[in-house]
């Protein structure tokens, strides 16, 4: 039986470095602070537009903040 794969996130890690708060990367990305906490929390799959806008605002490629858990 193959296992179900859950798609995971590097977005708390990343705001870090930036330091920013969930509602000042909110802003950036033209989303609610609990749109950010629900995605860095694995409860929301955000669209491929919102994961463009963080990882353009967070400066990395999209793969480098979502992946698939084995």
């Amino acid at each position: 039986m193959a296992s179900e794969e859950q798609l995971e996130n590097r977005i708390k890690e990343l705001r870090t470095k930036f330091n920013y708060t969930q509602a000042e990367l909110a802003s950036l990305v033209g989303v609610t602070r609990k749109t950010i906490n629900t995605v860095e929390n694995k409860v929301f799959i955000p669209s491929t537009i919102l994961a463009l806008k963080l990882a353009k605002v967070l400066a990395v490629p999209v793969e480098e903040i979502f992946y698939l858990s084995d």
